[in-house]
This record gives C-alpha cells, structure tokens and sequence, in this order.
C-alpha cells in the first residue's frame, strides 16, 4: 500500500510534465476530477457538504479493515479535481496516518497560481473535514 508520501510524490511527478503551463494544468485537475467516480445519491447530503468551500462538495468517509476510504464529489470540474487529488492521496489510510500528515504537493505543484484565494480556503476545509473524518474513526477504534 502507497504511503501518503509517495502518492504525493507520484502526483507532484505527474504535475512535474506539464511544465507549470497553466492552461494544461487546469485541464489536467478537470481531468483527474472526470475520472473520480460518481458519488452515490444517497451520500449527496446537507450533511456530507463541505463548509466552508464556494462549490458544494459532498465527502463520505467509511472505515474498511482500520482504513479511511473517503468518496467525494463536487458541481464544479476543477473542485472536484481538487478533491480528486485528496482522495488519492489520503484514502486507504489509517485515521493516525491522516491526522499526522504533511501535505505538501499542493505547495510543490504550484497550486496556489491556479485555483485563486476562494478555492484555497475551500481546499484548506476539504482537508480540515477528511481529518474530522479520520478523528471520528480514531475515536471508534479506540471505544
């Protein structure tokens, strides 16, 4: 199983061949975003909605085998690209590992040149909601 690090790394290499061209990069989160599976109906809640974030982003997270799986879903392309990445990147982890975690790939990649102040606040409460998530797991285990 990847650590958070390296699935990191993979995407900072993956962002690396586009060459900091923006226009690609855009299209590349808006394709990452059109291969995330479809959040199913049932879990498209008030209560799954991220606060905080300016697109309406639903996150679901279960436990499987000590694991966090998280699904997610947004109305906008590039949100649900974001998210996409976050996914990847922190699902099939264990509740310590995504409350000890150092995301870095969003500073390497240059993220903060395309997806302006809103999105980032935005991003920031994905992060902060998967971490709740991870918190609540933790605190079942531990019952």
């Amino acid at each position: 199983m990847a650590t958070i690090n390296s699935v990191q790394e993979e995407i900072i290499e993956d962002f690396g061949m586009l060459d900091g061209d923006m226009e690609m990069t855009i299209g590349y989160v808006m394709e990452l975003g059109a291969k995330l599976p479809e959040l199913p109906a049932q879990y498209q809640t008030e209560d799954n909605i991220v606060k905080g974030c300016q697109s309406k982003v639903w996150l679901h997270a279960d436990m499987l085998d000590g694991k966090v799986i998280f699904q997610a879903d947004s109305n906008t392309a590039i949100t649900k690209g974001l998210v996409s990445l976050l996914v990847r990147i922190l699902s099939n982890q264990t509740p310590d590992d995504i409350l000890n975690a150092d995301l870095f790939f969003h500073e390497k990649i240059g993220m903060n040149r395309f997806i302006g102040t809103q999105r980032s606040n935005g991003f920031a409460a994905m992060i902060k909601q998967m971490q709740i998530y991870a918190l609540a797991m933790k605190a079942k285990i531990n019952q």
